[in-house]
């Protein structure tokens, strides 16, 4: 097929390798799905890692302004106490929140291939009708 073309590609000083466009492109949206995904999955372990730190911090800080405000019983240290508590609850909302966006956005994206198959009649309603009378008398 290359031997057609000589001439041409001689002429317009280009060369003659034929590469068909859709094979590119869909090797191009594979590695960018597959590296989108890789990326994602970087960003869920590094999110997570810091929530899991971020809890654990303030359940320390929890436990130490817990004991001061019992030492003290100053009210500003057990409404300091209770903020604490409010955000440690919050990061671990977070946490959960972030698993849910994670099952989302793997359930976008399906490992394997799909099938969805379709009935269509083709024909007039005469024929329609003829076929489904056919059928109920076999059921």
């Amino acid at each position: 097929m290359t031997k057609k073309f000589d001439n041409l590609n001689e002429t317009f000083n280009i060369e003659s390798e034929i590469v068909p466009i859709e094979s590119k492109t869909i090797v191009e949206k594979i590695e960018k799905t597959s590296s989108a995904i890789d990326d994602i999955r970087k960003d869920y372990d590094y999110t997570r890692g810091n929530l899991y730190s971020i809890i654990e911090k303030g359940q320390e800080a929890i436990n130490g302004i817990l004991e001061l405000a019992q030492e003290s019983e100053m009210p500003r240290a057990y409404e300091v106490a209770g903020q604490l508590i409010k955000n440690v609850a919050d990061a671990t909302d977070k946490l959960m929140d972030l698993q849910k966006k994670l099952k989302d956005i793997e359930e976008e994206n399906p490992k394997g291939p799909t099938t969805v198959n379709n009935a269509l009649f083709v024909g007039s309603t005469a024929e329609l009708a003829k076929l489904l009378k056919q059928q109920s008398k076999e059921q």
